[in-house]
C-alpha cells in the first residue's frame, strides 16, 4: 500500500457503459509520478498511431498527482490528456480549483474513457460508487456555469466539484476547453472538443474518505515552511495585482503582442493593465484549494454599464493580451465580457484572441467579408483593429459556429487559414496550431525557441523560456551562447515536466529554494516511496522524452519530419517589429535553426531532434526504440 496515492484507475467505455477499476503499480507512480506523467505513458501505449483525436478510441485521460487532499500549497490541481484535435500532437492541460482534492478524496488517481457514448452523459462519481448519468435533457446544450450549478442541485449539495466543456466542445471547436469552479480552466490543446467527441458533458466528484501520509510528523513541519513562503517575496506579484502585472513591464521592452503581432508596443496598452484593473474593476480576489495565494483576480462592470451591466469574470494577463492587444481593444469591459463568454461557452482566451486578431486583418485583407459575418448589426462596421463590440461578439460566433466566418475560426488560426488561403497562413501566429501566448517572440530569442520546441505547440508554461531573456541571463537581441541556452532550456522542461506531474501550480516553483532535490524530500515525506533528486530529476527527463517521442511516431506516420514543426510563424521571420523598443527586430531564421539544434543537442538528441537510443536507455524509454 502506498499513501497518498489510491493506486486507482478508473477504465470507463462509453460505447458500452462499462466501467472497470484497476490497481496501479508503485513503479508506476514513481516512475511517472502522476498527471503529466500518467497521461504521457497512456497516451504512448493506448492512442492508436496516427488516429483522428475525435475517433471514439482516442483515450481521453483525467490524472492527478500524489499531492492534492494534502496541505502542500497549490497542490489541489489536475491534468487532463488526449491526442490534440487542435495540433495533433501530445494534449494535455491543467487546472486548479476543487476538482483535484475531490477525485482523491473520492479515492481516485487516474480515469480514462475510451469510445462514444450513444448519448450524452456525465459521471458522477461518488466515493465507490460511479453513475453514468444521462444527460441530453438537462445539461447538454448548456454553458458550463450552468451546469457545474444544475448538477450540484440535483445532488443537493454545493461541495460537488464538476469539470464540464460547454458548447464550444460540444460543438467541436478545436480550441475548446474545460471549465470547473467557474474560473478555472484546462484552457489549452482542445480537450473539450474531445470532451464533446464522446458525448462526455462533464465530470463530477465528491468524496469523502481520508488521505494517508507517510511520515506526518515530518511533514506537517514542512508544509507549514512552504505554507509561509508560497505567503512571501516568492509569491507577492501574485497576491498584489497577479499575472496582469506582466502588461506594462511587457510593454515598456517591446515584447507585448499587439496588433496581431505585428509589433510589441501599445500606446493605449496602460488602458488594460494590471494597475488600472486593480484601481478601477477588480471585485474581489479568490484561491483554489489548497492554496494560500489567492491570485485570482475577479474583475465586475458597473450596474450602469450600458452594454454589459453586472458581469463578472476571472481576469488574468493571458486573456488581456489576446482579447485586448492583439485585437487592439482596449474597452476594459469589453475584456471581462469576452472572458466571461470563453469561459461559459468553453473556448481557449488564448487561442481564442489570437485567432481574432488573425480575423481581424484577414477581414482588413479583404479574405473575410461582411457577408461572411452575417446580419447582425453589431458588425455595421465589419470586424475592425479595437472595435469591441464586434470582438465579444466574435467570440460568441467562433464557440456557437453560428456564422460562416466564426464557422471558420471555430478551430483556430491555422484551420481557418488554411480554409482560406491566399497566404494568410503567413499571418496566423500559432505553433502546431496552438496560439502563442503573450510574448512577442521577436523581441525575446530564448523564448522564441522554448515556445517553438514545446511539445504541445506554443507554450509558455512547459519551460518558463521567457525568464531567461526578461531577467537577463541572455541578451534577449541575440542567438548566442546557445550551448549553455540550450542546457537551460532542457533543465526547465525537465523540472515543470516534474511540477506538472506532481501536479502543483507553477507560481510556487519558487519555493522550493533546493530545488528538485527538496521537491523529492516531500514527494518521499508524503507518498513513502523513496525518490532522491536525481531519480525525480530523471522522471522528469523521461516524461518529457516520452512527450517527444509521441509526436514524433505521429509526425513519422504523416511523413512530416518532427523538427519541421519546431519552428515560428512566417511573420517572425519576415516582418520585423513596427514600432517600441523592439522597432526593427526580427528573429533572424538561420541563427534560429541552429539555435534549434543545439537545444536538441543539449537534450542527448540528435541534430534533429530525435532522442539516441543511448538516451532512450538512460531514462528507462527502451520500449521507444525502433518506435519512432
Amino acid at each position: 500500500m502506498v499513501n497518498a496515492y489510491t493506486q486507482v484507475c478508473v477504465r470507463i467505455d462509453l460505447t458500452t457503459g462499462t466501467i472497470k477499476k484497476e490497481v496501479l503499480k508503485e513503479e508506476f507512480c514513481k516512475k511517472y509520478i502522476g498527471g503529466y506523467g500518467f497521461i504521457t505513458k497512456i497516451l504512448w501505449d493506448e492512442c492508436p498511431v496516427g488516429i483522428d483525436p475525435f475517433d471514439p478510441q482516442n483515450p481521453f485521460i483525467v490524472a492527478i498527482g500524489p499531492f492534492p487532499g494534502t496541505i502542500v500549497p497549490t497542490s489541489s490541481k489536475y491534468a487532463v490528456g488526449a491526442k490534440s484535435p487542435l495540433s495533433g500532437r501530445i494534449g494535455f492541460g491543467i487546472s486548479s480549483g476543487s476538482v483535484g482534492a475531490q477525485m482523491r478524496r473520492a479515492g481516485y488517481d487516474l480515469i480514462i474513457f475510451t469510445g462514444k457514448s450513444p448519448e450524452p452523459v456525465f459521471l458522477f462519481f461518488d466515493d465507490d460508487s460511479i453513475q453514468l448519468i444521462p444527460c441530453k435533457d438537462t445539461v447538454w446544450g448548456k454553458d458550463t456555469w450552468v451546469t457545474e450549478e444544475e448538477i450540484r442541485n440535483m445532488f443537493g449539495d454545493q461541495r460537488i466539484a464538476v469539470m464540464a466543456c460547454g458548447q464550444a466542445g460540444e460543438k467541436l471547436s478545436k480550441q475548446a476547453c474545460i471549465t470547473n469552479d467557474r474560473a478555472r480552466q484546462v484552457g489549452r490543446t482542445g480537450l473539450g472538443a474531445v470532451m464533446g467527441s464522446k458525448n462526455l458533458k462533464a465530470l463530477a466528484f465528491r468524496g469523502t474518505k481520508s488521505i494517508q501520509i507517510a511520515k506526518p510528523k515530518e511533514f506537517m513541519i514542512k508544509a507549514k515552511e512552504l505554507i509561509q513562503l508560497a505567503n512571501g517575496k516568492d509569491t507577492i506579484k501574485y497576491r498584489d495585482i497577479g499575472t496582469p502585472i506582466n502588461m506594462m513591464v511587457f510593454n515598456e521592452i517591446g515584447v507585448l503582442p499587439t496588433k496581431n503581432f505585428q509589433t510589441g508596443y501599445w500606446d493605449k496598452a496602460d488602458d488594460i493593465s494590471g494597475e488600472t484593473m486593480r484601481e478601477k474593476w477588480v471585485v474581489k480576489k479568490t484561491g483554489c484549494s489548497q492554496c494560500p495565494i489567492a491570485c485570482d483576480h475577479l474583475c465586475g462592470t458597473a450596474p450602469d454599464d450600458p452594454d454589459w451591466p453586472n458581469v463578472v469574470s476571472s481576469v488574468d494577463f493571458e486573456s488581456i493580451y489576446a482579447l485586448g492587444s492583439v485585437c487592439l481593444v482596449n474597452h476594459f469591459p469589453a475584456l471581462i465580457k469576452a472572458i466571461e463568454l470563453c469561459d461559459r461557452y468553453g473556448i481557449d482566451t488564448m487561442t481564442g484572441g489570437v485567432t481574432i486578431g488573425w480575423a481581424m486583418e484577414a477581414y482588413e485583407k479583404g479574405l473575410i467579408t461582411k457577408k461572411m459575418l452575417g446580419d447582425n448589426p453589431v458588425y455595421k462596421k465589419g470586424l475592425n483593429w479595437g472595435d469591441y463590440h464586434a470582438m465579444v461578439q466574435f467570440v460568441e460566433d467562433m464557440c456557437l459556429r453560428q456564422t460562416e466566418a466564426g464557422d471558420l475560426c471555430s478551430d483556430g488560426s491555422r484551420a481557418a487559414a488554411r480554409k482560406i488561403g491566399h497566404n494568410s497562413e503567413r499571418f496566423s501566429m500559432e505553433i502546431k496550431g496552438m496560439g502563442i501566448p503573450g510574448y512577442e517572440l521577436k523581441g525575446l530569442s530564448t523564448a522564441s525557441v522554448g515556445f517553438a520546441v514545446s511539445v504541445r505547440g506554443a507554450c509558455h508554461l512547459r519551460s518558463g523560456s521567457y525568464g531567461f531573456d526578461i531577467k537577463k541571463k541572455f541578451d534577449r537581441s541575440k542567438y548566442d551562447q546557445f550551448d549553455k541556452r540550450g542546457k537551460a532550456l532542457m533543465g526547465m522542461e525537465n523540472y515543470l515536466a516534474v511540477i506538472d506531474s506532481l501536479v502543483v501550480c507553477k507560481f510556487t516553483r519558487g519555493i522550493y529554494h533546493r530545488g528538485i532535490p527538496e521537491v523529492a524530500e516531500v514527494y518521499e515525506m508524503v507518498t513513502g516511496i523513496p525518490m532522491s533528486g536525481e531519480e525525480l530529476e530523471m522522471a522528469g527527463t523521461r516524461i518529457h522524452d516520452l512527450a517527444k517521442c509521441f509526436n514524433i511516431r505521429e509526425c513519422n506516420h504523416e511523413g512530416i519530419a518532427a523538427e519541421s514543426e519546431d519552428t515560428l510563424p512566417w511573420r517572425n521571420f519576415n516582418e520585423p517589429n513596427t514600432d517600441g523598443p523592439t522597432k526593427g527586430w526580427y528573429n533572424d531564421e538561420k541563427a534560429f535553426r541552429e539555435a534549434v539544434k543545439l537545444y536538441y543537442l543539449a537534450h542527448d538528441w540528435d541534430e534533429h531532434g530525435i532522442p539516441t537510443e543511448k538516451a532512450l536507455k538512460e531514462r528507462g524509454l527502451e520500449f521507444v526504440i525502433g518506435k519512432i
